[in-house]
């Protein structure tokens, strides 16, 4: 087939970010499309079948409007761009990148990175209780926590409350030093690293002196109402059904409860059914409550670790065949 070539015009500033470091992003989008790029002064010059240049500068194109978002290109967020089948959702996906959830205590803008993600954002904001449920690194407990801190500085909410089930995955509570808020918190680390990212560590502090955040062990919620409160349960799949039932009526009027878990990382007692997996059947029907299920290929972290959750998914699924 005789190759054709498009061209047009990019910003100098725009084509460093599209390119990416050693021309890395541009290698992947040459890869796909089966097309050559060269840029000259700014304009990008796509060499390939017809059908093909089309398709490559769509995506340069939309690239194009990522980094006039003042936006960076990494391979990862590459791609998942990549993997867009359709062109609405790649509109879509481009204008999720344009709202800030919040930004860090240095000042970083926090955004959905994905469809799924946008879809949780909008899951949580419309629902009083919403389930986030996929592997790790799809930004559930993150985005959590971000929407949480939000609501906060918004005074849509008093407080903010964290928990998770002390369930150690391979290890004994016992064997771990200190006393018992030593043998909890490395059970917590992952919410309070997440709050130091949004809030930072002294303002952290401020707000656990006042009792507006507390990050407290699954137990300790027995007995309690929260009104006026952000509540999040983390490695709910790790909660058993009475736990789950218990969390879930803890809640009070002018509350948003968000629960996050992996169902393939259960670690209770063989045979203990987890509350995260039977609580979709229970509730699933019910208004004001939203289910949200991201997948490895929301996973906004290093490229591999998207790697390493699908190959472990093809190994259980032929163990189980």
């Amino acid at each position: 087939m005789e190759n054709n070539f498009s061209e047009f015009n990019i910003k100098n500033e725009n084509i460093k970010k599209i390119f990416g470091t050693l021309d890395e992003n541009i290698k992947k989008i040459e890869k796909k499309f089966n097309v050559s790029i060269v840029e000259r002064n700014g304009t990008i010059k796509i060499i390939g079948n017809n059908k093909d240049t089309d398709m490559a500068k769509k995506v340069l194109v939309s690239l194009n409007k990522l980094c006039e978002n003042n936006e960076s290109i990494n391979p990862s967020s590459l791609d998942y761009f990549l993997s867009i089948k359709n062109n609405e959702d790649k509109n879509k996906f481009i204008t999720i990148d344009n709202d800030v959830i919040c930004k860090t205590f240095q000042g970083k803008p926090i955004k959905a990175k994905t469809l799924n993600q946008g879809k949780y954002i909008d899951s949580i904001i419309n629902n009083m209780i919403t389930f986030g449920i996929g592997p790790a690194g799809t930004g559930k407990t993150f985005l959590a926590i971000c929407m949480a801190v939000k609501y906060l500085r918004n005074n849509d909410v008093e407080r903010i409350v964290l928990t998770r089930p002390a369930i150690e995955a391979g290890e004994k509570l016992g064997f771990l030093p200190g006393d018992l808020q030593n043998k909890i918190d490395p059970y917590l680390r992952p919410l309070y690293d997440a709050l130091y990212t949004t809030i930072g560590f002294e303002s952290f502090n401020q707000y656990s002196e006042k009792g507006i955040i507390e990050v407290v062990p699954l137990a300790y919620m027995r007995g309690r109402t929260l009104d006026s409160a952000f509540i999040i349960l983390d490695e709910a799949q790790n909660t058993t059904f009475h736990q789950m039932k218990m969390f879930l009526t803890r809640v009070g009027f002018n509350s948003k409860v968000i629960v996050t878990g992996d169902i393939t990382q259960i670690d209770l007692p063989q045979g203990t059914a987890s509350g995260l997996v039977s609580v979709e059947k229970i509730l699933r029907n019910i208004e004001n409550i939203g289910f949200i299920n991201l997948t490895s290929v929301d996973i906004v972290r290093h490229p591999i670790i998207q790697k390493i959750v699908n190959a472990y998914e093809k190994y259980e699924n032929k163990s189980k065949k």
